[in-house]
């Protein structure tokens, strides 16, 4: 028995002896039903001579069709019509050999007609069967026989999706998952069955199932799941503690090969509050085509999700600048192992160098500019107010003047919704590069009106897995066994996934005209109490008792709430459902080119509190939260 589990493939040559076995006694065996079993008659029609004629000829066509070279536990319809094939052709060289022996050499068939008949219908149910039969085999020692280790599952959908899943868990000699039903919310499906697993309505039965059959897995195969629904699959599957797996998308499925390990674990992405965004504009790949790109904050991981999904649109280089030494480095090893056929160029510089950025400038002459380099973590930045100045107001100024003065077509600006009404430094000075690039670029249009560089931004919430973000630091808590630390029982925010906000920025640099402020439609926002419980439970512990949540307070700048838009922003609708342009009151340029240029004579010379104050000046809605900066606010 240990022989047979460890045996995973049966050998060419065991496979073409066993066929040419069954060949042979299909042969034999028609002779004898043909002659009701009379051994005189057999042997006087030449039994032994015709059968062993049959197998030789099916030998020779087997070794055009390759039927023995298919691998007996997957063996599917594919395998089933190349035998058909094989036994077919089979038909036809004895046919033709009988022709030759009737005209030329004994005057009479080889083998006779109704013989020949019986023996291609006998030899094709046996050769299929006995493969069907060793393939159930193997299953059945997968599944429990010959280990205890066996996991039982269900599939959500019975669909193609759901059916491909099943055969690709059944057919896996290393997965220990054997499938006990189908659940699906179509009405119509229940009570059938699908190879030999029943299908039952929804999720009614999911209690009884694993009561009665010890079902520990779900797996979620349908196509375009609603998000409520899903939402109450899983919710369902964490009260019986249900570990649940979700199949990717039957293209991707096909492209990276059918197997198991394609059936990924749930991840916290699959629990936003809103559908996934998908952006697919097919202008993007003919504007970045032949184009040199710069991308600040390369490294970082909105940068480095940019520069991928950049290189797929074959611009001519793509330029990748930032000032941390070991995140470049990674990033342009991950770029080289991708293979990506459009070059790159890694830059090791800090956007505050203005001479620095003036020789990169001149060197690569850039086309597009995608400014994501900023300082964005709000408690450390209330800390150190004038490094935010320094590289979120004034980067941001030396990058956008220099892209005016190096012809640059397009500069997309990347900010956040913390720019909406800010409560730390860190929004605000997003807020007032914001106002720099808008004015900026309204300048540009009413004094160059032919030709000038469009500045355009995005505003987007917390992204999911950026470096430094809640989810990141909530999965290194609950490794270490808890608590999971959270600042507010009620403090809510909007969150997108890297490659969304990706998608946002470089959607933006083509669909923008110059001045806009695109912001998501991000759908509900989503409380971090409700994140950090979902984490836990995806994580297969349980809330309080395995890991605690613990509340600590609100951090220095922090509030409940994030904003996509102010009380004085209206939004105008695009050609996307999920995109809106923010209008919002433009600042003369003059004025606000004026007001951060005193910032360069400020830093290093004065200090915190007249910084931010300067700052606050700038920006009136900017009123700090929790943080030493509250009592300038009573000075305004």
């Amino acid at each position: 028995m240990d022989f047979l589990r460890q045996m995973k493939v049966l050998p060419r040559w065991v496979i073409a002896s066993l066929d040419a076995v069954i060949l042979f006694q299909s042969a034999f065996f028609a002779y004898l039903l043909r002659f009701n079993f009379e051994l005189e008659i057999v042997q006087q029609n030449n039994a032994f001579f015709g059968s062993l004629c049959f197998m030789l000829s099916g030998i020779l066509v087997m070794f055009f069709t390759k039927s023995y070279k298919g691998i007996v536990r997957h063996t599917g319809f594919k395998d089933s019509m190349i035998i058909f094939r094989t036994i077919l052709l089979n038909f036809v060289l004895i046919s033709i050999v009988n022709i030759v022996f009737d005209k030329w050499v004994l005057g009479g068939y080889l083998l006779p007609v109704s013989v020949l008949i019986i023996a291609v219908l006998s030899s094709l149910f046996l050769l299929v069967f006995y493969r069907l039969l060793v393939k159930e085999l193997f299953l059945y020692l997968k599944s429990g026989f010959v280990t205890n280790q066996v996991k039982v599952g269900v599939i959500f959908g019975a669909s193609e999706a759901g059916i491909i899943a099943n055969d690709v868990i059944k057919r896996e000699s290393n997965s220990n998952l054997v499938i006990a039903a189908f659940l699906d919310d179509d009405p119509k499906k229940e009570g059938k069955i699908i190879e030999g697993k029943k299908i039952l309505k929804g999720l009614e039965n999911l209690s009884m199932l694993v009561e009665n059959q010890g079902v520990s897995e779900l797996i979620i195969a349908v196509r375009d799941l609603p998000l409520k629904r899903k939402k109450q699959i899983i919710e369902e599957c964490f009260k019986y503690k249900v570990h649940v797996s979700i199949v990717p998308p039957l293209n991707q499925w096909i492209n990276r090969g059918l197997n198991s390990e394609a059936i990924r674990d749930l991840k916290i992405e699959d629990l936003l509050g809103r559908e996934q965004i998908s952006l697919d504009n097919p202008q993007i790949k003919e504007s970045l085509r032949e184009k040199i790109v710069l991308v600040t904050g390369a490294a970082g991981s909105i940068g480095s999700e940019l520069c991928r999904q950049i290189m797929y649109y074959n611009p001519r280089l793509v330029v990748l600048l930032d000032m941390s030494e070991s995140a470049l480095y990674e990033l342009d090893l991950d770029l080289k192992n991708l293979a990506m056929v459009t070059p790159h160029q890694v830059v090791l510089a800090d956007i505050r160098d203005e001479n620095s950025m003036k020789s990169i400038f001149s060197k690569f002459k850039p086309d597009i500019v995608f400014h994501a380099a900023a300082y964005k973590h709000v408690p450390m930045i209330e800390n150190y107010p004038e490094e935010a100045i320094k590289s979120n107001i004034l980067g941001t100024k030396i990058l956008a003047d220099l892209s005016v003065l190096h012809h640059v077509d397009k500069f997309v600006f990347v900010s956040t919704d913390k720019a909406v009404n800010p409560t730390n430094v860190m929004g605000a000075t997003k807020r007032a590069a914001e106002m720099y690039v808008q004015s900026l670029n309204a300048f540009l249009m009413k004094h160059h009106k032919n030709s000038y560089t469009r500045f355009i931004t995005t505003r987007f919430g917390n992204v999911l897995g950026s470096n430094g973000s809640v989810v990141p630091l909530f999965k290194k808590q609950i490794q270490r066994g808890g608590p999971i630390t959270v600042t507010h029982p009620d403090v809510t925010r909007y969150f997108m996934t890297v490659p969304e906000a990706s998608q946002l920025v470089i959607e933006a640099g083509i669909m923008g005209n110059g001045g806009e402020i695109f912001a998501f439609d991000m759908g509900e926002p989503i409380k971090i109490l409700d994140l950090a419980t979902n984490m836990i439970q995806l994580s297969g512990k349980k809330v309080g008792d395995e890991i605690k949540i613990v509340f600590t307070g609100l951090r220095d700048g922090e509030k409940l709430y994030e904003e996509l838009l102010n009380d004085s922003e209206k939004v105008k609708i695009t050609h996307h459902p999920k995109i809106k342009i923010a209008q919002v009151s433009h600042v003369h340029y003059y004025k606000i080119e004026s007001q951060l240029e005193l910032f360069f004579s400020m830093v290093g010379k004065s200090n915190e509190n007249e910084i931010v104050f300067h700052l606050k000046s700038i920006i009136p809605e900017f009123k700090s939260n929790v943080s030493s900066f509250e009592v300038l606010d009573r000075l305004n």
